[in-house]
């Protein structure tokens, strides 16, 4: 059974966040992407909450910004760092009860913007989690040589130059959401068909976009990392040292192919910045996998924790 509860936090942000799965068990925290909310978790939450499989405390926040989670309105709110600071205020919340782990956090699961706070935890924080798994979600070195150098990403990255605009959350709101649904449906996806996009979960998304889409595209407005334009050099002017992209933790990534946002150049020499690495290829699958394969991503999942 999945429960609901509102959490703050030290820093004076609260989280709304769903779980399953009794307190003081080890911890599994998922985090979602955009346009999405932690209910797209749900599946996973109820899977791994079971003793058979693992028997977790299974959380999904829903990230700041998205939900009923704090929604400061200023694009600086949503820097990484303070974004990693919400996921370690949580994490040490969920996991004061287990306070026999060195490490609380068994693993940190996360897609899409969830992923690019979850490679900047684990680069700051790898103390506090055992494993990280990544579902399409670009590493931060890969993901910055690509938009420098690759057109072809900087034209599947176009849509971030228009979600930094002023006028986009009323163009994401037009027409019963039907830009947001687009995501879902075409422009992530190529155009393939999207079964999995009910009526039933398409309230839910309903449900997450009504409470609000300024935090969800201050995200794009707060990163230098998306394409250049004569107007802004973006990810051009960009440098990271490796220290700041150097993932120590074993790590689990899930790459669905047909990815037509994130493409697969992006995991092209990610073993250079993350030399415990398992990788999943999957063939017909596109960034919204977890819809479209849920039993096979449970299944990786579930062996990489085991």
């Amino acid at each position: 059974m999945i429960e609901t509860y509102q959490q703050p936090l030290p820093h004076g942000i609260t989280l709304s966040c769903r779980a399953a799965g009794e307190r003081g068990r080890p911890v599994l925290v998922f985090l979602h992407g955009f346009p999405e909310g932690a209910f797209v978790w749900d599946g996973l939450l109820e899977h791994f909450s079971k003793t058979e499989n693992g028997g977790y405390r299974c959380v999904a926040p829903n990230l700041r910004g998205f939900e009923k989670s704090s929604a400061p309105p200023e694009v600086n709110a949503y820097r990484p760092k303070y974004l990693v600071q919400d996921i370690a205020a949580l994490v040490a919340i969920e996991t004061a009860a287990n306070a026999e782990c060195a490490q609380p956090l068994a693993c940190l699961v996360a897609h899409d913007w969830g992923g690019a706070v979850a490679w900047n935890f684990a680069n700051q924080l790898p103390q506090l989690a055992r494993k990280l798994a990544i579902i399409n979600s670009p590493h931060p070195g890969t993901f910055l040589r690509e938009l420098k150098t690759n057109p072809a990403q900087q034209q599947a990255s176009a849509y971030m130059n228009f979600l930094i605009r002023e006028d986009a959350e009323k163009q994401l709101t037009d027409n019963d959401y039907a830009r947001l649904f687009n995501f879902l449906t075409h422009e992530f996806s190529g155009d393939r068909p999207a079964p999995w996009l009910t009526d039933t979960v398409k309230d839910q998304y309903r449900a997450v976009w009504s409470r609000g889409l300024r935090g969800g595209c201050n995200y794009y407005r707060s990163s230098p990392l998306r394409p250049p334009t004569p107007e802004d050099p973006a990810a051009t002017a960009v440098d990271l040292p490796k220290s700041m992209l150097t993932i120590a933790l074993p790590t689990l990534v899930v790459w669905g192919m047909d990815d037509a946002a994130l493409p697969p150049v992006l995991i092209d020499g990610l073993e250079d910045y993350v030399p415990n690495l398992t990788l999943h290829k999957v063939p017909d699958a596109t960034h919204w996998i977890l819809h479209e394969q849920p039993a096979l991503v449970i299944r990786y999942l579930g062996d990489f924790l085991r």
